[in-house]
């Protein structure tokens, strides 16, 4: 059960963080009030929403970290993340920014990262 509230805390943490990082970008862009601000109101929206990235993402860690009663080790929670947030940002790239395609090369990354999930989970 840690386990899986840890992937959704963390989805949800992802979900903040690409807003956060990559919204200004181009789909804040269409809001009148935000297209008008400079870099440093645009550094300070990005921060806020960094705020409830960290308020799901810290939960998850702790959740999920396995010397406080989860299921994961440091680098397992790690690879976890990493699988997390490239999933979320390439579903929010391609269905909520559609400013890329999704290619035959981010297949064939995703493929290695879950091989990359795959060793790091292995108990050799």
């Amino acid at each position: 059960m840690r386990g899986i509230a840890s992937l959704v805390l963390l989805t949800i943490s992802n979900l903040f963080m690409t807003f956060a990082w990559y919204g200004h970008l181009h789909l804040f862009k269409k809001i009148p009030w935000f297209a008008k601000l400079g870099l440093v109101g645009v550094i300070l929206v990005s921060w806020g929403l960094a705020l409830f990235e960290y308020i799901f993402q810290v939960p998850a860690n702790r959740l999920g970290f396995v010397e406080n009663g989860g299921p994961f080790s440091l680098f397992q929670l790690k690879v976890i993340q990493e699988v997390v947030t490239l999933t979320v940002f390439t579903l929010c790239a391609v269905f909520i920014f559609k400013t890329d395609k999704l290619g035959w090369n981010h297949v064939a990354g995703f493929a290695l990262l879950v091989a990359a999930v795959y060793v790091i989970f292995k108990k050799w």
